[in-house]
């Protein structure tokens, strides 16, 4: 029965890959109706069988209803009697016998026409409507998992920052640290938290792929939410061997869980094209995507992303806004010592009152707020859990691992090779560098030092809105080519970082209130088409290549992790000196970028690892390699026999290539040796001539 499934469902190509979607259904329905059929057939057979009973009992009667009726009068008729009674014997004797046979035959025969009309094709059933309505079924899926992978990454991040937030700002207020931890040193503790957070990354690209290929892209997420979840747990308990591990650990997290993200995606997009284009020979047959061919899904799905997950900025506001706002101090009382800010500044806010709070707020105020984000926290650990898919078909999971732990340990460093993403490093750190200024420096240096601690929530929930909205605009590289999203971004923040060179203003100054939000707009735009506009050329560069996927995301996001390394180490630099490692960086980086656009234009080869074939021995169905269990020696197509044949040869070839090269070096050995003894054999030689010599003079 399987092995007629395989052959009606299964074309020759299916050796070393997964069985597709539709041969999968197919095999499911083959096998369905075989079951069917041997049930209706196994009734059949009961009822024919009690009709041979009946027909038997029936033969019996008549036979011996017409002996009764037959008289004795001739001896002719005797004899013919006594014939009749033979022939009936003959026939009634066996009760297997000859009319059995003829049953037996007709049975198979409507057996045989049975199962003809079960696996063929029927009326009431529409095989391409249900493969149609199947793939609609798998393309809904794949959008669910991209709106499901987004919006589990936004609450991640808006529970991550807010709390990050909330945290700092408390720990800031001097009388927060005397009354409630007067001997504990937050200020220490923050300083190593910070330091766990923002160094560890920068060991990100040992460890990565061996985690995603480990885990899988998925369980990384699903981990990595966790990592976050176990930070937020710590705030309950605030304490060094508390919150610096787990800071720590969520350093270790970033670029695994940024890189998984990146990689899901796009993986996303690869699928979706498969499920809309089911009928192409390409995925059929699991080969190699054609070049350019889900370029379009990979620009939605990073748009659709980006626009969801830059919502968390403005989530990540709502503790600061609805807790602690009626807490802070005003203006004059915070601002007091501040003299002047923007670009004339040195450090973050110089003479910034070290007392922000009003009043300290209650602890079971904050308890309550901690678990309303803890219990956001395991919401989105849920939704990676339930809603989101796996990237990668079990096999090819196998297949990734397969290929061995120092080789996927190398590769990261190997890619490092193709010039298209050496010259793409620049924008990947400037990337980084303008996320965590407008965030760490601009937000502080220019919006609280100018408007006060309590208008810091309202710049950013503008510019995460900014960045929301605008993430659509990437929308556009379906029509437009794609250099116009990453340029675009990165003239409106050339403008501004001109701007903000030129900008120093005196603290306490509320009028600036609209060109402040202005620029946190224009700043939200440019990184809107920055961020996605980097990931959507990523994705667009190694779109048919979906085994390197993992690789290229980590390299991008690990240098997004030492540019927020160098945004740490510089918060005491003077702020000119910011905006001029910003600019120089956006720069270079759009002149590296012109370059690989100009070389990829020219069709310059670019130099990509080799990958090693993965390494395993599957058996079954899944792989069905040289030893099929489901299939017996007389089944082997040609195909395969030509195969193993192909095989065996290379296998013989390699063997008398290892012999000949031992050969060769056992000859070249002899020879040495002989070489070695040559003096040796001369020199006996030498001595056994001259004592024969001296023994025939003796003689003579």
């Amino acid at each position: 029965m399987t092995n007629a499934c395989h052959r009606k469902c299964v074309p020759p190509h299916y050796k070393e890959a997964e069985l597709t979607k539709g041969e999968s259904v197919c095999l499911d329905r083959c096998v369905a109706k075989y079951l069917d059929l041997h049930e209706r057939l196994g009734r059949k057979l009961t009822e024919l069988s009690v009709q041979d009973e009946e027909m038997m009992r029936k033969a019996t009667v008549d036979t011996v209803f017409i002996l009764q009726e037959t008289p004795n009068t001739d001896w002719m008729e005797v004899t013919q009697g006594e014939q009749l009674i033979e022939d009936a014997d003959q026939i009634v004797a066996p009760p297997n016998g000859g009319v059995n046979e003829l049953h037996d035959v007709a049975q198979e025969d409507n057996m045989q026409g049975d199962m003809e009309e079960f696996l063929g094709p029927q009326a009431q059933y529409n095989e391409e409507e249900e493969e149609r309505k199947y793939y609609r079924r798998k393309r809904l899926g794949v959008i669910k998992n991209v709106l499901a992978s987004s919006f589990g990454a936004m609450i991640v991040y808006s529970v991550y920052m807010g709390l990050l937030q909330m945290q700092l700002t408390l720990h800031y207020d001097m009388t927060y640290r005397e009354v409630k931890y007067s001997n504990l040193g937050l200020e220490d503790i923050d300083r190593k938290m910070l330091m766990g957070i923002n160094v560890t990354p920068i060991i990100g690209l040992l460890y990565t792929p061996v985690l995603i290929r480990f885990l899988g892209t998925k369980w990384m997420m699903f981990l990595a939410s966790g990592i976050y979840a176990l930070f937020v747990s710590t705030n309950y308990w605030e304490r060094y061997y508390t919150l610096v591990p787990s800071a720590v650990a969520i350093g270790v997290a970033i670029v695994p869980f940024w890189a998984s993200l990146g990689n899901y995606i796009t993986r996303m997009a690869q699928q979706y094209y498969e499920y809309a284009n089911y009928k192409e020979e390409d995925v059929q047959e699991q080969r190699k995507l054609p070049k350019g061919a889900c370029h379009s899904y990979i620009i939605v799905f990073q748009s659709v992303f980006y626009a969801i997950f830059n919502l968390s900025f403005v989530f990540a506001e709502f503790p600061m806004r609805l807790v602690l706002h009626e807490h802070l101090h005003d203006n004059p009382h915070t601002l007091c010592n501040v003299k002047t800010c923007g670009a004339a500044i040195k450090g973050i806010i110089p003479g910034f009152n070290s007392t922000v709070l009003r009043n300290l707020p209650r602890s079971m105020l904050l308890i309550e707020v901690e678990s309303i984000l803890m219990s956001f926290a395991f919401l989105s650990m849920i939704i990676f859990l339930l809603l989101c898919g796996p990237a990668y078909r079990p096999t090819e999971e196998i297949d990734l691992r397969s290929i061995g732990w120092g080789n996927i340990f190398q590769l990261p460093f190997k890619h490092l090779r193709d010039y298209r993403l050496r010259l793409l490093c620049p924008f990947f750190i400037y990337s980084g560098l303008e996320m965590l200024f407008v965030i760490s420096g601009f937000s502080l240096s220019y919006g609280v030092c100018i408007l006060g601690l309590k208008s810091l929530w309202l710049l950013i929930m503008v510019y995460g809105l900014s960045c929301s909205v605008f993430s659509l605009l990437s929308l556009s590289l379906l029509r437009l080519p794609r250099w116009v999203c990453l340029m675009g971004g990165a003239a409106v923040h050339g403008v501004l970082l001109v701007v903000l060179l030129a900008l120093s203003v005196k603290s306490n100054s509320p009028e600036y209130l609209g060109p402040l939000l202005v620029i946190m707009v224009l700043w939200g735009l440019g990184s809107a088409l920055n961020k996605t506009g980097i990931s959507t050329l990523v994705g667009i560069l190694y779109a048919e290549e979906k085994e390197r996927l993992d690789f290229v995301y980590t390299i991008y996001h690990w240098w997004q992790a030492i540019a927020i390394f160098v945004v740490y180490l510089w918060s005491q630099m003077p702020m000119r000196a910011k905006l001029s490692i910003l600019l120089a960086t956006l720069l270079l980086a759009c002149y590296c970028y012109w370059v690989m656009e100009r070389r990829v234009a020219q069709k310059v080869a670019h130099r990509l690892p080799r990958i090693p074939r993965p390494r395993h021995k599957v058996k079954g169905y899944r792989y069905l390699e040289e030893d099929n269990s489901d299939e017996s020696d007389s089944e082997r197509s040609e195909e395969d026999d030509d195969e193993d044949e192909g095989e065996r040869m290379e296998e013989d070839e390699n063997v008398v290539e290892e012999m000949g090269a031992g050969d060769r070096e056992d000859e070249g050995q002899d020879a040495r040796a002989e070489r070695a003894d040559l003096p040796r054999a001369q020199r006996k030689g030498a001595d056994g001539q001259g004592a024969h010599v001296q023994e025939e003079g003796r003689e003579m």
